[in-house]
């Protein structure tokens, strides 16, 4: 399931974030790479104990809390903290798939990367190429969203990012461990619940919404983690 979430970030906040990282002290991204993606990555990355990436990802965070569509559609146990590149030059990141654990820098405690997630920062006029292509059961999908736009989909997924042919493209991204680690029960909580939504916007006083949040919730309460 790969879901967009826009507006994550307003004007204003990402204006800041790349006001910052303009000035930031990038360094290559094959630094932080495991030993198959050594061959396929080319970018510049933050380090994780970057103050500006400390202090931007504090501010992701923030914006992530405050969005219901984020909830709904990740059902969030735990969000590793952002982490930002930049393409330029052509540079790309090829064919690969996210490791299934991550760990939290500074800290002795790891993460299950259940979602992966993009928040695009640049925006899409300004540079071009830089898709995330993401392979699905129904082929690749190219992903490009405007400046404070997120993308999320499986951690499972293969993936890669197309070279960059002009202009930069900046972006944060991260992973989140789900409540719910099964995809297609994560699936049916989020539809289930878009579904209750649309009926509560459209018919407000009708009975069956009462049961169908009861559904909602007593499938989450069976198939969460705590």
């Amino acid at each position: 399931m790969l879901i967009t979430i826009p507006g994550v970030l307003t004007a204003e906040q990402v204006a800041a974030c790349t006001a910052q990282l303009a000035k930031a002290d990038w360094a290559d991204g094959r630094d932080s790479a495991g030993y198959l993606s050594q061959a396929v990555k080319n970018n510049a990355q933050l380090a994780d104990t970057d103050p500006v990436a400390r202090r931007l990802g504090d501010t992701i965070l923030q914006a992530l809390e405050q969005s219901s569509s984020f909830f709904g559609a990740a059902l969030p146990l735990k969000v590793l903290p952002p982490l930002f590149n930049r393409y330029a030059g052509e540079q790309a990141y090829g064919r690969h798939i996210d490791g299934a654990i991550r760990p939290v820098a500074g800290t002795h405690h790891r993460l299950r990367t259940d979602l992966s997630a993009t928040l695009f920062l640049s925006a899409p006029e300004s540079y071009d190429g830089g898709e995330l292509v993401i392979e699905d059961t129904f082929g690749e999908r190219a992903v490009k969203l405007a400046s404070g736009d997120l993308v999320l989909y499986p951690g499972t997924s293969v993936h890669r990012v197309a070279p960059v042919t002009r202009g930069v493209r900046l972006a944060a991204f991260f992973w989140i461990q789900s409540m719910v680690r099964d995809v297609t029960q994560r699936s049916i909580l989020y539809e289930l619940d878009a579904a209750i939504q649309r009926l509560a916007k459209d018919v407000p006083s009708h009975a069956a919404l009462v049961d169908l949040a009861g559904v909602y919730h007593n499938l989450l309460r069976a198939w969460a983690d705590s």
